[in-house]
C-alpha cells in the first residue's frame, strides 16, 4: 500500500446538529461515563481531523477541570468505549461587563475515526457553566 505523498485537509467543516449543552455539574470519573455532553458530531465515514476544543464560561465560576473524552460512537456509559483524550485546567471566572471572560483552548490537531464522538465533563460544580465546542472537520 503506498503512503500518501499530498498532506490531506478536511473537506467538510462539522458541527453537532444542536448546541452543545452548558456544563455545570461536576462528573468525577475519568472513564468517560457518568453525565458528559456531547461536543462533537460524529466523524464522518473517512474520519474527521479535530483542530481545537474550546471552553468559554457563561459567567461567574469557581476553578475546575475540563476532561474531553474520545468515544467509539457506542453507548458513553460503558467505560471501555471510551478514553481520556484531553484534560486542562480551567480557571475561576468573574462576569463583568468590562473585561472578557477567559477562553480557554486545547489546540488537539489530531484525526479520530468515522463514527468516534467527543464529549465533554468537568470536575466541579460550577455556578454559571461552561460552554465547549469543537472546530473539526470530516475528511
Amino acid at each position: 500500500m503506498a503512503a500518501n505523498q499530498k498532506p490531506i485537509f478536511p473537506l467538510t467543516p462539522k458541527f453537532p446538529a444542536t448546541m452543545p449543552s452548558v456544563i455545570t455539574a461536576a462528573n468525577t470519573a475519568k472513564d468517560g461515563t457518568g453525565t458528559v455532553t456531547q461536543i462533537s458530531a460524529p466523524a464522518g465515514v473517512n474520519g474527521a481531523f479535530v483542530e481545537s476544543v474550546e471552553a468559554l464560561p457563561i459567567g461567574t465560576n469557581t476553578a475546575s477541570v475540563l476532561r474531553v473524552f474520545l468515544n467509539n460512537g457506542a453507548t458513553t456509559t460503558t467505560a471501555t468505549n471510551n478514553i481520556l483524550w484531553e484534560e486542562v485546567n480551567l480557571p475561576a471566572t468573574t462576569l463583568t461587563e468590562i473585561a472578557a471572560q477567559t477562553k480557554v483552548v486545547i489546540p488537539v490537531n489530531r484525526a479520530i475515526p468515522a463514527g468516534y464522538i467527543l464529549y465533554a465533563t468537568i470536575g466541579t460544580a460550577v455556578a454559571a457553566g461552561w460552554r465547549v465546542r469543537v472546530h473539526s472537520g470530516d475528511y
